[in-house]
């Protein structure tokens, strides 16, 4: 693990980019971006829209490590380059941005109030992949809806048994159990969830530590714990589906916690803006999102 990108991510000013949307929910990505589904045929096609839409964020001038911690990318970004570099060596060599790659294939069908992650084939060689790359960590996700514990359970369960596997291939996960923000059991679940995150980080050998991406929770600074606890790296946020601005708001009142947005960052963003429009409104939502991750 780099030495360097292990410190910026402990201890550096700012937050994560999650650029990681994949076949699913690419073309609602592309949507909002201002590219309609009859510009483009296919998936290659698809993937290609995408890829030059995150190649624009990531060489915009608004967008360097001054700011920014990480980026999270996902199989087909790895795979692919950025001025002619790997688009995980550029992150870093060019932007002193740390790479990160998602790696789950996405969720299983609702059981108990719960969407854990379907079986990751192939894992084991994605992560050599990731290695060869120079990708630092790793993010999969689950859904917890309900407040069910066994669900609960078996949703963080499954992080951390996986969350394991990534560590020992030298590789920092991000385990990210995400409480769905409409669940009327929003705030019960989160104690479920804390309960469970702190009994499995209990079991992790000495030594190692786990980054985590939760929900902003109801209660400001309900993840203090975690926030303080010496087997996590650095707890994220997610911003679930609320607004920028309401997620900046949540975001600047948990001490310690900072952003790793998606949807938050790109708001606003279009292919159809000049890049001096694009610069500019990145700017902003990156500066606001800094703010609200330095408290």
């Amino acid at each position: 693990m780099n030495t360097e990108q292990l410190k910026k991510i402990s201890t550096g000013s700012g937050f994560i980019a999650a650029l990681d949307q994949s076949g699913g929910s690419t073309p609602k990505a592309l949507k909002a971006y201002g590219i309609d589904g009859s510009e483009y045929n296919g998936d290659e096609e698809m993937f290609d829209r995408i890829h030059e839409m995150r190649t624009r964020i990531i060489t915009s001038q608004s967008f360097s490590g001054s700011r920014i911690l990480g980026a999270i990318l996902f199989e087909n970004t790895m795979d692919r380059s950025i001025d002619g570099m790997s688009s995980s060596d550029y992150l870093w060599t060019v932007k002193e941005v740390v790479p990160f790659l998602k790696v789950d294939k996405g969720l299983a069908d609702e059981q108990q109030g719960v969407q854990v992650m379907k079986p990751i084939t192939g894992l084991a060689a994605l992560l050599d992949k990731a290695s060869e790359n120079h990708i630092f960590g790793t993010k999969m996700r689950s859904v917890i809806k309900s407040a069910d514990e066994d669900g609960i359970n078996a949703v963080v369960d499954q992080q951390f048994e996986i969350g394991n596997q990534i560590l020992q291939a030298g590789l920092m996960p991000i385990i990210e159990p995400e409480v769905d923000i409409h669940s009327p059991e929003k705030s019960a679940c989160e104690g479920l969830m804390r309960d469970a995150i702190m009994r499995n980080l209990e079991l992790l050998s000495e030594g190692d530590a786990v980054m985590l991406k939760l929900t902003l929770p109801d209660e400001d600074n309900f993840y203090s714990g975690l926030v303080e606890s010496e087997k996590i790296l650095r707890v994220v946020a997610l911003s679930g589906g609320y607004s920028r601005e309401e997620a900046n708001a949540r975001m600047s009142r948990n001490s310690g916690v900072v952003a790793s947005f998606s949807r938050a960052l790109t708001e606003g963003l279009s292919a159809q803006q000049s890049q001096s429009e694009f610069d500019g409104l990145l700017d902003s939502s990156i500066q606001s999102i800094f703010d609200a991750s330095n408290t």
